[in-house]
């Protein structure tokens, strides 16, 4: 076999890493450019797309389920493929980034499934990319440990049969890998570099170790965008000399405009597919982004208002069930967030039973598993799911045929008894200016207020800054959300922490950067599609 062709890609504005040509081959570099050069003009007109369809939704302020794709759905006789063995039983999945402690931690939790995140829990630093793909080599090798330099604790993996199966997700179509570009001086997208990376150097050691190159599709707005991800795994798999149908991907339903789409989605991947999960947090920040300028009745409240039992969210929930039980695969429900207090634990209490509730609920309503975000979540998931699975792997012979969800029913926000409080507006700025601080320093999950914030929380918290201001929201205690109030409120947020941590600690963090940077995300005339995207531009390293 002749040696591959050197890659036309070049590592740019990049201080060199310990043991990334480990990660850096030549051969992974040349898939990796591969993949860009067949791939990156298709993700560009899907991006094109996309913002033809927000400009149709802001014209009418609708969404319907696509007739031109009514064939597929109306077909009863397509199922994706059967789940591979070490997917079938889900119902506890941990998420987190892949920092060592954190890979270790995961791996070790108990959970089914660990979601190794290059995404929303990821700040994409160059250092974050490189070794958290190192963090996931190294432990199919059994050869990463980690030791706390503060407490002298050391972390080590159980044995294998104990670790939780690795399904890993990549960065959204949207965001580009600045570091990594072609001849022409284009970045490659993050979400080939991600896939790529993991692919090439993992896919056949999976394999050995009897599982297999298993993902989760974040941000997908439509079928058409499923189809380019399952394009790509065809041509990777061929590309490897691995079976066609190895890889299984489950996709996050977290925008709206992919809820009018569930079936085609699987569809598109059916060879490919092992489920749809509930990010409801995303999903909440898609709404606010595509029906922002739709008036009063699309006004949401207090993000914590929002809770599953709202109508809307009903709704969406139990169309993923139905629609994945329908077709075989597995639906995931939503995200617990808490984090416990080693402080307190009367907050603990009250939240374990919230959580508990959460995940009660989600069992019951057919849910295959769920997700939470701390180790001690786990046992309290696992019970929901347990009580209702008992021996079995999942409940997917529970069709759901009683669920009958109509277009309207997915957009009716205004069917939530809740209303934007003045409590709620300064909850969005200050876990928009403290995510935003710790994205910047290379964070990308960060516990804010005993809860686990991501990117998609921060996109939350500005969007409804944003919409509130233009739909002229009055809050409880009567005040118009206004851009001085939302600046009034960040000044008095960033006084607080500089109080709060002192002035030394102040002075070396990226406080004032980041209140700047939420001031212009949800003040701004011209809405930011993402708050990654000029985040990414103050992002060092």
């Amino acid at each position: 076999m002749s040696a591959p062709a050197p890659s036309p890609l070049a590592i740019v504005d990049a201080e060199p890493l310990p043991r990334q040509e480990e990660v850096l081959s030549e051969t992974a570099l040349a898939f990796v450019a591969a993949l860009h050069r067949r791939f990156t003009p298709r993700r560009d007109e899907l991006l094109a797309r996309r913002a033809e369809r927000r400009a149709e939704i802001a014209r009418t302020s609708a969404l319907d389920f696509l007739p031109e794709t009514a064939a597929i759905r109306a077909d009863d006789s397509w199922q994706v493929a059967p789940a591979p063995p070490a997917l079938e039983d889900r119902r506890v999945e941990i998420t987190g980034p892949t920092d060592r402690k954190m890979t270790i931690n995961a791996l070790n939790s108990g959970a089914k499934v660990w979601l190794a995140d290059f995404e929303d829990a990821s700040a994409p630093t160059w250092e974050n990319v490189v070794t958290g793909q190192l963090s996931l080599i190294d432990a199919y090798t059994r050869s990463i440990d980690f030791t706390d330099e503060r407490t002298g604790k050391t972390y080590a993996l159980r044995p294998d049969e104990e670790l939780a199966t690795v399904v890993m997700r990549p960065r959204g179509w949207h965001l580009d890998e600045r570091h990594l570009t072609d001849a022409d001086g284009t970045p490659v997208p993050g979400a080939l570099v991600d896939f790529g990376l993991y692919f090439f150097h993992n896919a056949k050691r999976l394999l050995d170790l009897g599982k297999g190159p298993y993902f989760y599709l974040p941000k997908t707005e439509s079928h058409l965008e499923a189809r380019l991800w399952n394009d790509v795994f065809v041509f990777a798999q061929d590309y490897l000399g691995i079976p066609q149908g190895t890889v299984r991907a489950t996709v996050l339903i977290e925008t709206i405009t992919a809820a009018y789409e569930m079936e085609e989605i699987l569809y598109e991947l059916r060879d490919h597919a092992s489920g749809l999960n509930a990010g409801r947090w995303d999903y909440l920040f898609s709404i606010v982004k595509n029906f922002r300028d739709g008036g009063p009745r699309f006004v949401l409240p207090d993000r914590n208002a929002v809770t599953m039992t709202a109508p809307f969210m009903r709704a969406y929930t139990e169309l993923l069930v139905r629609t994945c039980h329908k077709r075989g695969a597995h639906a995931i429900g939503g995200m617990a967030a808490f984090i416990p207090s080693r402080r307190d634990q009367e907050v603990n209490k009250v939240a374990f039973e919230k959580v508990k509730a959460d995940k009660d609920r989600e069992a019951n309503d057919g849910f295959d598993g769920s997700w939470v975000a701390h180790p001690d979540l786990v046992p309290i998931a696992m019970e929901s799911f347990d009580r209702v699975l008992g021996d079995r792997p999942n409940q997917k012979d529970r069709l759901r045929e009683d669920v009958d969800v109509k277009a309207e029913d997915l957009i009716a926000i205004d069917s939530l008894d809740a209303r934007p409080t003045y409590a709620g507006l300064v909850n969005a700025v200050q876990v928009g200016i403290r995510y935003i601080e710790a994205w910047l320093r290379g964070l990308g999950a960060v516990a804010i207020f005993n809860l686990m914030e991501d990117a998609a929380t921060a996109e939350i918290s500005r969007s409804q800054i944003w919409q509130w201001i233009n739909a002229g929201v009055v809050l409880d205690n009567g005040e118009r959300v206004t851009a001085e109030l939302a600046r009034k409120v960040a000044a008095g947020e960033l006084a607080d922490i500089r109080a709060e941590v002192g002035e030394e600690a102040f002075a070396a963090g990226n406080w004032q950067q980041a209140h700047d940077l939420l001031l212009k995300v949800a003040l701004d005339e011209d809405y930011a599609d993402f708050l990654t995207l000029p985040a990414y531009e103050q992002l060092k390293g």
